[in-house]
Order: structure tokens, then sequence, then C-alpha cells
């Protein structure tokens, strides 16, 4: 059996962005009670971890220590610090009480896991209050403030250890891409909606890297309302073939579930199936070491629900699709898996496939696949 580690702590869902904000803290304390529920760590191969807080010198490893200070000070209420200067205010990345006690243990728990795979601890570890891909080294993005993932993936390059980074977020993976886009030490992959149509805006099938990175950062635009069945056809024309050639020593894996169909922020059209088939497509591909983060996913019937299925494929569990009772008294839902799908028409359908296939061709081109 896969040795599995979730990271998790209720010190992740105590504070967060406010009650009128996308992305709610109760998403994860949901996501560990559905998991417990199912009693997921009552087995001898899988452990509940909790994570540690980030120190300044790992956060380093990708931010600026001037960002690091200035989150410390913003978060203990030091208006001296011109908040607006570091991506905070009003909107996307509102500060809030406890932010960099929060944020460190997110970061964290990345570097903890990749510590937990490179000792042989475990085979696959899940940060899932991670994957807060939008951080750049001196600034707050897209409801991210530490970048956890390109901490990570920092961390293990330093050890010698190539990485493959792959983005299933509905948003592109921008502030990872850019940590890595001058070395062939990392190859970043990401499918996401089009930047056209969706923040950060950026994405594109010509973002190949730079320096001596060039032809090591990917990316996959999918045209809103993209289904299960052209997202999954896409995936596995590009990611397989290029995950082979590189061959990496870790995977590490941004598992945001805002593709999916009811995610009231993005407009792809997943369903709970085609998330449980994407990530059996990551664990095949996983070298043995497999670090998995979170992500995006603002539904909070659906979080849960998708990453327990994520966390059922990663420590090789299955659990019964009608959800235990504890946890429907608690939060309502009735099933694990979703039992309808969106509707869309076959011309929909037809067109969001024709611009798959030109993006997929596109980027076989320029990757030379």
């Amino acid at each position: 059996m896969r040795r599995a580690v979730f990271l998790s702590s209720p010190d992740l869902w105590q504070r967060g962005f406010g009650r009128n904000h996308p992305l709610k803290p109760e998403r994860l304390r949901r996501t560990q009670a559905l998991l417990e529920a199912y009693h997921a760590f009552d087995v001898p191969h899988v452990e509940l971890v909790e994570p540690r807080p980030a120190s300044d010198e790992t956060l380093a490893l990708f931010h600026t220590p001037a960002y690091i200070d200035a989150v410390r000070r913003l978060s203990t209420g030091d208006r001296s610090v011109p908040a607006h200067a570091y991506g905070f205010g009003p909107g996307d990345n509102p500060i809030f009480e406890g932010m960099d006690k929060t944020s460190r243990l997110k970061t964290g728990g990345g570097i903890q896991g990749a510590e937990l795979l490179l000792d042989g601890a475990c085979d696959v570890a899940f940060n899932y209050s991670g994957g807060l891909h939008h951080a750049l080294p001196a600034r707050a993005s897209g409801f991210c403030i530490f970048n956890d993932a390109a901490v990570a993936i920092a961390w293990l390059v330093e050890r010698d250890q190539r990485v493959v980074y792959i983005d299933i977020d509905a948003h592109h993976g921008d502030g990872v891409q850019a940590a890595f886009e001058e070395t062939d030490r990392v190859l970043t992959i990401s499918l996401h909606q089009d930047g056209h149509t969706l923040f950060p805006g950026s994405g594109f099938v010509d973002e190949i890297g730079r320096g001596a990175g060039e032809g090591y950062s990917v990316n996959v635009p999918l045209r809103p309302r993209t289904d299960d069945e052209t997202y999954l056809w896409a995936f596995r024309e590009i990611v397989p073939p290029l995950v082979r050639r590189f061959r990496p020593d870790v995977l590490v894996t941004q598992l945001g579930v805002d593709t999916h169909y009811q995610d009231p922020l993005t407009h792809l059209m997943l369903t709970t199936e085609g998330h449980i088939a994407l990530f059996e497509e990551l664990a095949a591909l996983t070298p043995g070491r497999w670090l998995a983060c979170g992500g995006g996913g603002y539904a909070l019937d659906v979080v849960p629900r998708s990453w327990t299925l994520a966390f059922e494929v990663m420590s090789e569990q299955t659990f019964e699709d009608a959800l235990p009772d504890a946890y429907r008294e608690e939060y309502g839902g009735r099933w694990l898996h979703d039992h309808q799908g969106p509707d869309l028409s076959e011309l929909v359908r037809k067109r969001t496939r024709e611009r798959a296939e030109e993006v997929v061709a596109a980027v076989k081109e320029i990757h030379g696949l």
C-alpha cells in the first residue's frame, strides 16, 4: 500500500480573509471532517501529521526578507507598513489578524511533506491547505500570501532533486512558473482556463521559460465550458510524455478543484469523476515521491468531496459513495460522487474540443512531442 501522510491542524481554519471572501477556511475543516468520518486516518499506512510553521529562512527560499517582515508586521496591525505595495488591501488579499501564523503553517506543511518524502517516511504527502500558487516573491496575489509550492520545490532543488510540478487548478500557476522559468531542474506544467477569460490573465502556450529554462514551462489553456472528456484527453496527450521524458525524482502537484462545474468563480465543467480520473493519472506518474498541494475551489459542498476522493486515490482506500451519517448531519449532502453533471449542448462540446485540439497541437509542436 502507498504510505500516505495528510498534513492538517485546526489552526489552519481558525482564521481567514473574512466571511464574505471566496477562500473560506471552512473548506479545510470540512475536508478533514469528511476524511475522519470515513476513518481514513485509522489504517496503518496513513498518518495524520500536524504541520509546523515555516521559518524566515525557509520562506526566503522564494520570498524577499522585506516581504516576509511586512506580512509579520501587517498581521499584528502595524499601519506603518505600505500594505498596497505588497499586494494587500480590500478585495482579493485583505489583511487579517493571525495571517502570518496561518500562512506559515500552510507553507511549513509543504516543507514538512517534502522532508518526509526524502526521508523515506512516506510515498505521498498531501498538504491540502497549500497550493497557493499565485504569490510572488514580494507580493500577495490571488488569495495567496506565501507560495508554499515554490518554497517546497526550491527546497527540493537545493537537495539535488529533479522536480515536475503539475497544476490542475482552473487558474494558471503563474507564481510557480515564474519561480522556475530560468532553470532546467524543474518542469512546470499548468492546465487551466484560458487566461483571456480568467485571472491571472497568463498561461499561454508561448510561455515556455527563458535561458536554461527554455522549454521547461508548459501551458495548456482551455476554453470555458471544457468538460471531463476533453480536459482528460488534453492531459493525457501532453502530460505523461513530458513527465516520462523529464524523469523526475519528485512529483509536486497542485490539486485545485475549482475546475468543477459548480464552482462560482470559474467556468470549466469538470465533475468529481473527472477529478478522480486526474488524480489517478497523477498517481500513475509519480516516481515514488509525490508532494500534493491543495489549491482553489470555492463551492463548499464540492471541495471536501473532491479532496477526499484525491486522498482516497493517494492512500489506496475505498470510501462508500453515501456520505457518512455524522458528516451529513453536520454539513448536509448525500453522495461523495457527483450524481449529475453539467448540461452542455453538443455544439459547446464540439467547440471546446476543437479549441483543445488546436492548443494541444501547438504545445506538441513547441515542446517536441
